[in-house]
């Protein structure tokens, strides 16, 4: 029988994970120094969105999509030093996610941090917030955009 744990979070109610599948940051998310250990919560079983919930601050969860779904383009270089703080020996290893801000709630001014994807290494269950080069990347760039007539 697989262990459990159970934690309280503010978005979610109790949600109970397997600890196995544990994410653990290798350095924190900018601004979070308290939080390393993650989890992957779908939105909903239709939805592309996925939730990384802290488990060390149940209040902070941040909104992600995988970049393929908004921009396939979007392909940075990591520096070797990630790839090596991830243990990435080959590249169908790593999965990067972009974490998305939805302004008071107002879907249609969604945008993703192309600046700093999130680096993850599923199979050893790492990962890390990449800072890429601002001169070449947006951290608000504009998921929907309006088409003009």
């Amino acid at each position: 029988m697989t262990e459990t744990n159970t934690i309280s979070t503010s978005r979610f109610g109790e949600i109970t994970f397997d600890p196995e599948k544990t994410i653990t940051m290798t350095t924190p998310i900018p601004g979070f120094p308290e939080s390393r250990q993650f989890i992957l919560r779908p939105h909903d079983k239709e939805s592309p969105f996925v939730w990384l919930q802290s488990i060390d601050d149940p209040e902070l969860a941040f909104i992600m999509i995988s970049p393929a779904q908004i921009i396939p383009s979007y392909q940075p270089e990591l520096p070797t030093a990630v790839l090596e703080e991830l243990e990435i020996e080959d590249s169908q290893q790593l999965e990067l996610m972009l974490i998305l801000t939805i302004p008071d709630g107002h879907i249609e001014n969604m945008t993703a941090n192309l600046l700093g994807p999130v680096a993850l290494n599923p199979g050893k269950r790492i990962g890390k917030q990449v800072v890429l080069d601002p001169n070449i990347y947006d951290s608000r760039w504009q998921v929907l955009i309006e088409e003009e007539d």
